[in-house]
């Protein structure tokens, strides 16, 4: 690994760094180290990042702003790539635009909504990527990437880039293609919004961001929503109704706020928030024969 360390150094290829912790890189603050971590100054030198891991034999993951996503306690083996700085860019043409896979949802959401384009406020309060938002079909309050994606450009772990149509991305609830069939990272998306009118569309994203300020726990350490919705139930409801609101292992809690959220309440690891998931799980199964299923990715060395 440090050989391959070296090389990308050489290739200055953007930030290279071993041994670094995840919990710096998730928004519930709980990971162990990445055996290497790399952020890639652009998308050319993230295809030069994928060829030197492939020549390696290294093994490889991707994540974003570090929403959604449970690193383990002992890390994660081989390469981590995080997509951030080097893929931020943003071209607007009309009602289409074209933006890189590290670009912030709430800070897209906001500057389109200040340009009258319509069709990102179910994002307002989304706080991860671009690019985790259309891996996973992010959505909110009705609406999803799939309704208004037109296609992504993808890298795939043989190094082949490729633009898939929203077809081709395969979107289902919380779900794509690229989380099992084809894993690959999205560089970036093209999104087709709607003129709207600006007092309007800024209107509705305050209500969203209220919305979440007001029902989620976003002011504490958290991963968002923990489990799939079992509609036509609400995983949320669920687990109010089972009376396990702050409920806690270790220093994982299920948030006094909202079911769905587990809150790290203090020095909190990954194995206090899957023995309260394992908990969720089995009270739910005995309480009303509902099977949870975790929405939240859980990744890292077991």
């Amino acid at each position: 690994m440090k050989e391959l360390a070296s090389k990308l150094l050489e290739m200055n290829i953007g930030s290279v760094r071993v041994q670094e912790p995840l919990s710096s890189h998730t928004t519930i603050k709980i990971g162990g180290p990445a055996d290497l971590f790399i952020e890639p100054s652009s998308i050319e030198n993230l295809a030069k990042v994928m060829t030197a891991i492939k020549e390696a034999g290294v093994k490889w993951t991707a994540i974003g702003r570090g929403s959604n996503l449970l690193v383990s306690d002992k890390g994660i083996e081989g390469a981590v790539i995080k997509l951030g700085a080097g893929l931020d860019h943003l071209e607007i043409d009309g009602t289409k635009i074209s933006v890189g896979g590290g670009v912030s949802v709430v800070s897209l959401a906001m500057a389109m909504s200040r340009k009258g384009l319509s069709g990102l406020e179910f994002a307002a309060g989304i706080p991860g990527s671009v690019g985790g938002a259309v891996y996973m079909n992010a959505g909110a309050h009705g609406s999803d990437v799939s309704k208004i994606l037109e296609k992504a450009h993808v890298l795939f772990e043989d190094g082949a880039m490729e633009w898939l149509s929203v077809d081709e991305m395969e979107f289902s609830y919380r779900t794509s293609v690229l989380q099992k069939k084809r894993p690959g990272i999205v560089l970036e998306a093209v999104f087709q919004l709607k003129e709207a009118n600006k007092d309007e569309i800024i209107a509705e994203i305050k209500k969203n961001k209220d919305y979440r300020k007001d029902t989620q726990p976003w002011s504490s350490p958290c991963a968002g929503s923990i489990f799939r919705n079992p509609l036509p139930e609400y995983a949320g409801q669920l687990i109010e109704k089972a009376g396990l609101k702050g409920h806690q292992i270790g220093g994982a809690k299920i948030s006094e706020m909202h079911g769905n959220f587990i809150v790290n309440a203090g020095n909190a690891k990954a194995e206090d928030v899957l023995a309260l998931i394992e908990h969720v799980k089995a009270t739910i199964q005995d309480l009303y024969g509902v099977e949870m299923e975790t929405e939240v990715e859980i990744i890292g060395r077991i």
